[in-house]
C-alpha cells in the first residue's frame, strides 16, 4: 500500500514517520494505534504523517522504527460519518486573495466553497479544530507568509488542500474566507468535538434570522464571596491553575499544557509533601498579593520575586523563594517582580482545589480549556491530598535568565531541518535571537538580524508539534512553542528543544537572547517497504 517510510527525529524522544499520501497516514496511524506497542505514549496524526512520542526509560527510537515498519496497515477501510452542515456567513479578511489567487471573483469562490463536500481526515491543533478535505481538486491555496496573532472563533479558513473551522481564538496562518456562530468545542455536549474524523460537512449561506450559536465558558471556579480560604486580594495580571497537564487526549485535539516551568511546579509540590501532579498557581512576572484566611503553608518557586509577608499585626517579613513558608489566619504575602525568569509558581500544601477537565486543573490559554483566569477577589481552596512531610528547603533558582542575558539552549535538529538552506541552517545556531513581546504560553516569538531562508518552498501538510518544537513561518523568525502549543501545525520545525532545557525556556524574558546550540546533527531514515 505504502512504498516508503521516513523517519524524522522530532526531539530527545518523539519521532515523525512520513508517509506517501493521506490515505497511507491514515491506515498506519490505525494499525499502530491497534498494535499497543510498548514504550508508544502518543501519535498525533497529520496529513502525511504521524507524529510519535515514547518513553525512552522503555524502548528507543530506532527500534521503534523497526517495529512500525512491520506493521501491515488494513488498505481501503473507510471511515463512516456523520452530514454537517454549517452555516456562513461570507466576510472573511483574505476572500478577495483567495479568489485573486485561484483566478476567480469572489462570487465564484463562495459558490464553489458552498457546492462542495468536505470529509474530516483528522483533528489537532486546538481542541475541536477539524482538518477537512475537498472534493473540489482545484479548491487550494497556500498559508498566509505571516501567521496572524488572533484569529477569532468561528473564522472559517483554507491552507494547502484543508478547509478548518476555528474553535476559539487562536494564532494562525490560514486564508480566511468566513465565519459561523456553530460552536466546533463544547465541554457541556456528550461530545465536546462537534466533529469527528470521517464526518462530511457542507457549508451553507448563513441567513440573517438564524439564532447565534451558545458556547457555554466554564465558570469561574472561586467562589468571590465564601471565606476560609486564599484570597486573591491583587494580580498585575490574570493566575492560572497549572498542573502537569493532560496528556494522552491527542485524539480529541487536545495538546497537554500543564505548567510552563514543570521543574518549578514538582519543586514547589516536593517542598510541601504534595504529589507532584497537585495543582498550583502560575503567577506571570510577579506582582500579585494574597491574604490568608485560615493558617496555609506555601511555597514560592520558579522566578525568584521579591516575597513578603505581612503579618495580621503588620509586621514586615522578608523571605526568599524555594522554602515553605506557614501563613496565619490574617496575614498577607506580596510577590514582587522577578529580575530573572518570567514565571513563578505558589504552591499550598495539600494543593489546590479546581475542576478538571479530561484528568487536569491546567489552563491550556491556546485552547481555551480548563478553569478561567483568577483575577482579584477570587478565593482559593486547599485540596488536603497531602503525600508527606514539609521539606526544609532548597536553593532558590539563582541560574535564571534576566532580559539583558543570553541563553544558550540545546536542540535536537529536525524534523525539517533539510527544508532550509545550508546558510539558514548555519544562522540558527550561529545567531543570537531575541525575545519579543509578544510571546506567552503558546511560544516564544523570536526576532533575528537575518531571517531563515528555506531550501524548500513547497506547502508543508500540518503535522504534529510539541513543547519546544522551533517552527519557522515564512518571515523566516522562528516561534518556539512553549506548554499551550497547537498540537499540529503548518510550518517547518527546523529544530527542538531537548528535553532538559524545556523547562529554562519558558523562563526567558523579553528581551533576552537566544542562541540554539545542536547536541545532534539531522539525521533521518529511511525504510523501503514492499507492501
Amino acid at each position: 500500500m505504502f512504498k516508503t517510510l521516513q523517519f524524522l527525529p522530532a526531539g530527545s524522544n518523539r519521532f515523525i514517520v512520513e508517509l506517501d499520501d493521506l490515505e497511507s497516514t491514515i491506515a498506519l496511524g490505525d494499525a499502530l494505534q491497534s498494535a499497543r506497542i510498548e514504550g508508544v505514549i502518543e501519535v498525533i496524526p497529520g496529513a502525511v504523517t504521524l507524529h510519535v512520542s515514547f518513553d525512552p526509560f522503555v524502548t528507543t527510537a530506532r527500534q521503534l522504527y523497526a517495529q512500525i515498519s512491520s506493521l501491515t496497515p488494513q488498505a481501503g477501510s473507510s471511515r463512516s460519518g456523520d452530514l454537517v452542515e454549517i452555516p456562513v456567513s461570507y466576510d472573511g479578511e483574505d476572500l478577495e486573495f483567495v479568489a485573486g489567487y485561484l483566478g476567480w471573483s469572489v462570487e465564484e469562490l463562495i459558490r464553489r466553497h458552498r457546492a462542495a463536500t468536505f470529509t474530516v481526515a483528522f483533528t489537532g491543533f486546538a481542541p475541536g479544530f477539524a482538518y477537512m478535505t475537498c472534493d473540489d481538486p482545484e479548491l487550494v491555496v497556500p498559508r498566509r507568509d505571516s501567521p496572524r496573532v488572533r484569529i477569532p472563533a468561528g473564522s472559517v479558513a483554507l491552507a494547502g488542500r484543508f478547509c478548518g473551522v476555528y474553535p476559539s481564538d487562536t494564532p494562525g496562518g490560514w486564508q480566511l474566507l468566513g465565519t459561523t456562530v456553530v460552536p466546533m468545542w463544547d465541554v457541556n455536549r456528550a461530545q465536546a468535538a462537534l466533529l469527528k474524523p470521517g464526518d462530511r460537512v457542507r457549508f451553507t449561506e448563513a441567513t440573517a434570522d438564524q439564532a447565534p450559536g451558545v458556547v457555554v465558558k466554564p465558570k469561574p471556579f472561586a467562589d468571590e464571596t465564601v471565606g476560609n480560604g486564599f484570597k486573591v486580594v491583587a494580580t498585575d495580571r490574570p493566575l492560572l491553575f497549572q498542573d502537569l497537564g493532560r496528556a494522552g487526549n491527542a485524539h480529541q485535539g487536545v495538546s497537554q499544557s500543564g505548567a510552563a516551568d514543570l521543574h518549578a511546579l514538582r519543586l514547589a509540590n516536593e517542598l510541601l509533601g504534595n504529589d507532584e501532579a497537585a495543582v498550583a498557581l502560575e503567577v506571570t512576572y510577579g506582582g500579585a498579593t494574597f491574604e490568608a484566611e485560615m493558617p496555609v503553608t506555601l511555597a514560592v518557586t520558579g522566578a525568584p520575586v521579591p516575597v513578603v509577608v505581612t503579618t495580621a499585626h503588620g509586621r514586615l517579613i522578608t523571605l526568599s523563594t524555594a522554602v515553605p513558608i506557614a501563613l496565619d489566619a490574617g496575614d498577607t504575602l506580596t510577590l514582587g517582580v522577578p529580575q530573572q525568569g518570567v514565571r513563578s509558581y505558589v504552591a499550598l500544601r495539600g494543593g489546590l482545589a479546581a475542576p478538571k477537565i479530561l484528568g487536569s486543573a491546567s489552563t491550556d490559554t491556546l485552547a481555551k480549556v480548563g478553569p478561567e483566569p483568577l483575577t482579584a477577589g477570587a478565593v482559593l481552596q486547599v485540596a488536603g491530598d497531602v503525600r508527606g512531610s514539609v521539606s526544609a528547603g532548597h536553593l532558590a533558582e539563582s541560574n535564571l535568565p534576566g532580559s539583558a542575558d543570553v541563553v544558550v539552549l540545546d536542540v535536537v535538529m529536525g524534523p525539517r531541518t533539510d527544508w532550509f538552506t545550508p546558510e539558514a541552517i548555519r544562522t540558527f545556531t550561529e545567531q543570537a535571537w531575541t525575545v519579543t513581546p509578544e510571546s506567552n504560553r503558546i511560544g516564544v516569538r523570536l526576532n533575528g538580524a537575518s531571517a531563515l531562508t528555506r531550501e524548500c518552498a513547497d506547502e508543508l501538510p500540518s503535522e504534529g508539534t510539541s513543547r519546544g518544537s522551533i517552527q519557522v513561518p515564512r518571515n523566516g523568525q522562528p516561534v518556539l512553542f512553549l506548554a499551550d502549543h497547537p498540537l499540529t501545525g503548518g510550518y517547518p520545525v527546523i529544530a527542538v528543544v531537548a528535553e532538559h532545557h524545556l523547562s529554562l525556556a519558558a523562563q526567558i524574558p523579553i528581551g533576552a537572547r537566544i542562541r540554539f546550540n545542536a547536541i545532534t546533527g539531522f539525521d533521518p531514515q529511511v525504510k523501503e517497504t514492499e507492501r
